[in-house]
């Protein structure tokens, strides 16, 4: 053996109690589990006395934003450290695989309040196994940080078919956006996203999107959609992605399914009842989450979608003139745009975390409002020649979350957490490194909404199922030695609103594959993470 991690509290990711155990691990597979007064025990070259640590499988981050910081930052803390050992990417609708020299362009553009601009990146890949391909070359030929499976884009897929025109797509242009969509899985995509909210995936009406799940149907993925509202219609929304998938035969992936905003304070049941009905009517769903209250995204993201018909310059363009940002301004502040889902802005709710143009960091850390009082100005002023002069960079959180729903859907037993955390930003949401020791030390050990043993079974075999890995997310024997060590009694997320960079605690030993990648506390710089492709069912 390599490996025998000694006298540790295996929870072992199926829900059930707990129990300690001797765990050897050679040529980076689970190799045997010897419980406590089972037999001899094992020998191994190293041995890793636990000290009272549980074992868990590694987490999985069921909505991740490090398409490009998987690229950039080989030490990746952010997420090693929380014990994560495989993100889902290509989340939202938009990311950078399938591409042409023309829409990488218009995507780096339009999200670079997620990523970053990605001047520091080389984009020498255009199809989605072209990408694949570079997390496993990752840094220098020698992988990334953790392992990472990708969604295939259906925004970035609409703008090579169909580009940011608000209209439906001719049948010529689905068929070759469905021609997209079959060869990312072929090539190694575990499904498609939506961000239905974000422009130009908002342009696609319901049969389009129903083509395009029939064909990840064809190839056993599943379809994760971010929905037309998490507002005023987000019930209509949710019930809309549901008779989607049914419809196409495919399994369904409700992408941060949280109820915002004060029209859905205490309405979590309401949400559950209809994924309960529709469960019990055979329907193959599951959801993910992140433990708080506040979201993030882009500024321009609030913008109403004509707004965006065209793409990123003609955004700004139509912020420019007068007449078109006083027309966007009363989408914002009384109808209530459908960027903003469905409810009038309130831009005390509204904070800078990030900004493109460091020259414009003293909005960072302060709503909206606040600094138009301080420019004495109203706040749609100050976002809109924010949005300008920034280049539609500024990253924002929204705090318009309920406390009680978060709680409730969490519980569900379709539930797998997802950190939904970008990376970028000056004052990034903490989420994107607490999540899952928040989830530990608040809302399991501190908080009893779920037992440890069913909040690791959230974070690591839920995920596994949804994503059909048949040898992750449990300490089982033969499985991946993807495993994280930490203590149930101090682990706990460090990030805080205030400090949001800061690494979690009680979790000192996390290893990929077998190796090590942090260890007592520190990162190793292995490098033991690649690309997670699906093998196509189907065709």
């Amino acid at each position: 053996m390599d490996l025998v991690i000694r006298d540790t509290r295996v929870i072992d990711g199926t829900a059930t109690p707990s129990y300690r155990a001797d765990v050897a691990l050679t040529n980076g597979r689970i190799a045997e589990i010897r419980r406590e007064g089972e037999g001899r025990r094992p020998a191994a070259r190293r041995t890793l006395d636990a000290n009272g640590l549980a074992l868990a499988p590694g987490f999985i981050d069921m909505h991740a934003h490090s398409d490009l910081a998987l690229l950039r930052d080989p030490a990746h803390e952010a997420k090693v450290a929380q014990g994560v050992t495989l993100e889902v990417i290509g989340q939202d609708g938009l990311s950078y695989a399938p591409v042409d020299d023309r829409t990488l362009a218009d995507i780096r553009t339009q999200i670079t309040g997620w990523n970053g601009d990605g001047a520091d990146v080389d984009f020498d890949w255009r199809t989605v196994g072209g990408y694949l391909d570079r997390l496993d070359h990752g840094f220098a030929g020698e992988g990334i940080a953790v392992n990472a499976a990708y969604l295939i884009p259906q925004g970035t897929v609409r703008t090579l078919a169909v580009g940011w025109a608000d209209r439906p797509a001719t049948d010529a242009e689905t068929r070759r956006m469905k021609r997209l969509v079959a060869e990312g899985l072929e090539q190694g995509a575990v499904g498609l996203s939506s961000g239905l909210t974000y422009t130009p995936g908002m342009y696609a009406d319901d049969a389009e999107l129903t083509e395009l799940c029939r064909v990840v149907a064809r190839y056993g993925g599943y379809y994760c959609p971010h929905h037309r509202s998490y507002g005023a219609g987000a019930l209509r929304a949710y019930a809309e992605m549901i008779a989607v998938a049914r419809a196409a035969g495919c399994a369904l992936h409700l992408a941060h399914a949280v109820m915002n905003f004060d029209v859905n304070a205490g309405r979590a049941p309401a949400l559950l009842d209809l994924l309960d009905a529709a469960l019990a009517e055979g329907a193959d769903i599951s959801l993910d989450t992140y433990p708080y209250t506040p979201g993030c995204t882009t500024l321009a993201a609030v913008l109403p979608g004509w707004a965006g018909e065209g793409g990123p310059e003609a955004v700004l363009a139509r912020l420019r003139d007068d007449a078109t940002a006083a027309r966007v301004r009363h989408a914002l502040e009384v109808t209530g745009s459908d960027g903003c889902h469905g409810v009038p802005i309130d831009w005390e709710a509204i904070e800078i975390s990030g900004v493109a143009d460091p020259t414009h960091a003293r909005y960072v850390g302060r709503t909206v409002a606040r600094s138009a009082r301080e420019a004495g100005e109203e706040p749609w002023e100050t976002a809109r020649r924010l949005l300008i002069e920034d280049g539609l960079g500024p990253t924002i959180l929204q705090h318009v979350g309920d406390e009680e729903n978060v709680r409730t859907i969490m519980r569900h037993r379709v539930h797998t957490g997802g950190s939904d955390g970008i990376l970028h930003g000056a004052k990034p949401h903490p989420r994107a490194y607490g999540t899952f020791p928040h989830y530990l030390g608040r809302y399991a050990r501190e908080l009893g909404v779920l037992s440890l043993e069913e909040c690791v079974a959230h974070l690591t075999s839920h995920p596994a199922a949804r994503l059909r890995l048949p040898d992750r997310g449990l300490v089982r024997e033969g499985f991946r030695a993807d495993l994280v060590l930490f203590d149930p009694e101090t682990v706990a997320a460090g990030a805080t609103f205030e400090a949001p960079r800061t690494l979690p605690t009680g979790i000192p030993y996390v290893l990929i594959a077998g190796r090590f990648v942090m260890e007592d506390g520190r990162r190793t710089g292995a490098l033991a993470g690649r690309s997670v492709r699906r093998t196509p069912t189907g065709g």
